[in-house]
């Protein structure tokens, strides 16, 4: 692994892991912001969930995320629920902050820079293959290997066709 990943992976994390630990110890205040979000959600599952205990969830699953991504572990299925998680913490704080004053659509402007600058690096996350060929090569190289294995073994079934027809019309 590469030295920008050890220390990239681990300073993106940070903002994601605190930022779940935050909603976890304040699930009141994230209900409170998240609530028509989680209110659809919580009517959707099959089980009783109350928007305080989803917001708690939401808050672990970020956490959890973080660390596997800080770690290395499943770092793209963690990007990618991170990136989730920031697209919509960005949909949230855009739609719930102030920006009747000047300074308000400052502050307003800047969360929803920072947000969507997390979003990318965490679609960054996503993706990176950390050097190693993704699904999609490796799918491409098995089906162009299968492709000349299939046509080799096909010249030899011909080549020992013909022979086996020249032998027998010979005999």
């Amino acid at each position: 692994m590469s030295i920008v990943r050890v220390l990239a992976r681990p300073m993106l994390a940070s903002t994601f892991i605190i930022s779940g630990l935050d909603r976890m110890r304040h699930a009141d205040a994230t209900a409170a912001e998240l609530a028509p979000l989680l209110g659809k959600a919580a009517a959707a599952l099959p089980v009783q969930l109350d928007e305080k205990t989803l917001a708690r969830a939401l808050g672990g699953i970020q956490v959890g995320a973080g660390v596997l991504l800080a770690t290395g572990k499943v770092s793209r299925l963690a990007g990618t629920v991170l990136a989730l998680t920031s697209a919509l913490n960005a949909l949230v704080e855009y739609r719930t902050s102030d920006g009747s004053t000047k300074e308000g659509k400052a502050h307003r402007r800047g969360s929803l820079l920072k947000n969507i600058s997390l979003t990318g690096g965490a679609l960054l996350a996503a993706v990176d293959t950390a050097g190693r060929p993704g699904l999609a090569w490796r799918a491409n190289q098995l089906a162009t290997a299968g492709k000349k294995a299939g046509t080799a073994q096909l010249k030899h079934t011909d080549a020992a066709v013909r022979r086996l027809a020249h032998n027998v019309a010979g005999a």
